[in-house]
């Protein structure tokens, strides 16, 4: 018998409108030192019977069938108090959601160490030593202070690796990892899935990696599961399944991943969920909210954002004399500009400061040094609600992580509602129920999706209200911070062409930060990269992916996964389909 075998389970979630089967028959299994890879569109049920195997389902989810066995014991019967052992000690889980995963009021050093202490016989010496290694284990720097820390002090790839550091801390038999790498850049991705592989080669941990993102099937599994609604349409070796798949629905999931080696115009669609769909519609701006008039004002002439010596400080520890202060310098004299019309992107490692530049952009920071300006108006020298409204209605943000940007007490209606509410953009109640089902339809959710709450829906899902939410106020400048970090392929190669689409139609302009090096090759007409605070480079998008002239950039487009076993079946191109020609 495998170490973990998963028979013929089926996942129900009851409610007034009927019973939801979120997963309907499913068979996995699991050998000791293997890596399982589990993908499929954004609602499949991959994250869906991770939680089954973890005994996490939410209520009133159940296990309406089949078993979860964990070395020939079944462990899906167990009460809560047996499941509680099973859990960190047994099996260990790495969230798709680092933020929602951490507790907020904990250091990180205090969650560590109780988890250790609950299943391991470590003093509290012994427990904090083994913190510390674990967050060097994860390539988090300065782990002695960090440690000490909490998770907001963090940003968005390094809480990944803090929730990967208490996945392991227990040393578990099995590793379920839901989108281990989701918001972590390729340098620190090849770090994480090195040790991810040796992990499971020396000490024979078996693991269950569910992601959207092919690069790492290709580069970790041994074996993959493909779902598609619930169902298990194929499994095998990687090598088979990604290089001559057997379903239609695999081969067109694979055509749907972003080229790393050329720059297309648009993102191939996974046309076996086009075809099992109502036929999408064309976008037409001239008939939509989004198409009216915005009455921003004439075009300064120059560059629409102008960041000049732009700098930003934390203070990690206080003291009374300045010289014992510890303090991060998150930005460090970054300067660049962006023209109207422009697509913009920032890459670089998690921790290198391109959020923190997002942040002080929208005003959501103030910086410690230098400036802002946005057309001919000097945004850092702005003060109080009635200077500032006017530009906060231009420029809007899509957050990293879409769960902690949308309040879970509010529907949907009124999360995407609020700014037109706020700015006074519609007349009347049923103006503003018509726009915000225009915008949830623009975004694939449709109209009724505005009655439910953020939890009904998957973490793809919640990244398109947050989109459509930034959409609403039709801003001139929209900063995208890793907007398709939460999708699978599928979704984000609607969502990025339509975005796409909206940037060529409304002439918005746009910052848009990711790790994914193939989406920022297709999506950006300039490029800066970032490390430890600093610009280091800014080039045309095809000169630094096929020039750069920085060190660091060559390297970290050396760590750029290649897919060279990947299925490349429909996704040859002309020469004419090459931007610029």
């Amino acid at each position: 018998m495998a170490l973990l075998n998963i028979d013929d389970i089926r996942i129900e979630f009851p409610s007034r409108r009927g019973t939801l089967v979120a997963v309907d028959g499913v068979s996995l299994a699991l050998e000791k030192g293997e890596i399982l890879g589990v993908v499929g569109e954004s609602g499949a049920g991959k994250s869906t019977i991770g939680n089954a195997v973890i005994g996490l389902l939410e209520s009133p989810g159940r296990l309406a069938g089949g078993q979860v066995r964990l070395d020939g014991e079944r462990i899906d019967a167990l009460d809560d108090a047996q499941k509680r052992k099973v859990r960190g000690r047994r099996i260990g889980m790495i969230f798709q959601d680092p933020l929602t995963s951490l507790d907020p009021l904990q250091t990180v050093e205090s969650q560590l160490v109780e988890t250790m202490q609950a299943h391991l016989r470590l003093s509290p010496a012994e427990a904090r030593k083994r913190a510390v290694q674990l967050l060097t284990q994860v390539g988090i720097d300065n782990p002695e202070l960090r440690v000490k820390q909490y998770p907001h002090q963090f940003s968005g790839g390094m809480r990944q690796r803090v929730v990967i550091a208490l996945a392991l801390c227990c040393e578990p038999e099995v590793i379920i990892a839901d989108e281990p790498t989701t918001a972590l850049d390729v340098s620190i991705q090849a770090q994480i899935l090195d040790l991810l592989r040796r992990l499971c080669r020396e000490e024979q941990v078996g693991m269950i990696i569910i992601t959207h993102d092919m690069g790492v099937i290709a580069d970790v599994t041994d074996r993959v599961a493909v779902l598609y609604r619930g169902k298990l349409v194929e499994q095998g070796p990687t090598a088979k399944i990604l290089g001559n798949p057997d379903h239609p629905y695999t081969r067109s999931l694979i055509s749907a991943v972003p080229r790393p080696d050329i720059k297309l115009k648009r993102f191939p669609l996974v046309t076996y969920i086009e075809d099992a769909r109502e036929p999408a519609r064309t976008l037409d701006i001239s008939t939509h909210w989004l198409g009216r008039r915005r009455d921003f004002g004439a075009s300064s002439g120059g560059p629409l954002l102008q960041v000049r010596d732009l700098s930003m400080r934390f203070v990690l520890k206080s003291a009374f004399f300045k010289r014992n202060e510890r303090a991060l310098d998150a930005v460090k004299r970054v300067s660049f500009d962006i023209g109207e019309g422009e697509v913009f992107g920032l890459v670089g490692e998690s921790g290198s400061g391109k959020s923190t530049v997002a942040r002080l952009i929208s005003g959501l920071y103030t910086p410690t040094g230098g400036s802002v300006s946005f057309g001919a108006a000097e945004l850092t020298a702005l003060k109080g609600e009635k200077q500032l409204n006017p530009f906060r209605r231009q420029i809007q943000m899509i957050f990293q992580d879409p769960f902690s940007s949308l309040n879970p007490r509010m529907r949907v209606l009124d999360i995407v509602a609020e700014p037109i509410r706020f700015h006074r953009l519609c007349a009347t109640d049923a103006e503003t129920r018509q726009v915000v089902a225009d915008l949830l339809d623009v975004v694939g959710l449709g109209g009724r999706a505005a009655e439910r709450y953020p939890h009904e829906f998957s973490g793809g899902q919640r990244q398109r209200i947050c989109i459509a939410r930034a959409l609403a106020t039709r801003p001139r400048f929209l900063i995208c911070d890793e907007p398709t970090s939460a999708l699978d392929v599928s979704i984000q190669a609607q969502i990025l062409n339509l975005l796409k689409d909206l940037q060529e139609q409304l002439g918005l302009t746009m910052l848009f930060i990711s790790h994914d090096l193939p989406v920022i090759r297709q999506m950006c007409d300039r490029v800066g990269v970032m490390r430890h605070g600093e610009l280091l480079e800014v080039a045309a998008t095809e000169d630094l992916f096929e020039r750069p002239q920085h060190a660091y950039s060559r390297h970290l487009l050396g760590l750029m996964p290649r897919l060279q076993a990947m299925s490349r079946e429909g996704l040859e191109v002309e020469h004419t389909e090459r931007s610029g020609t």
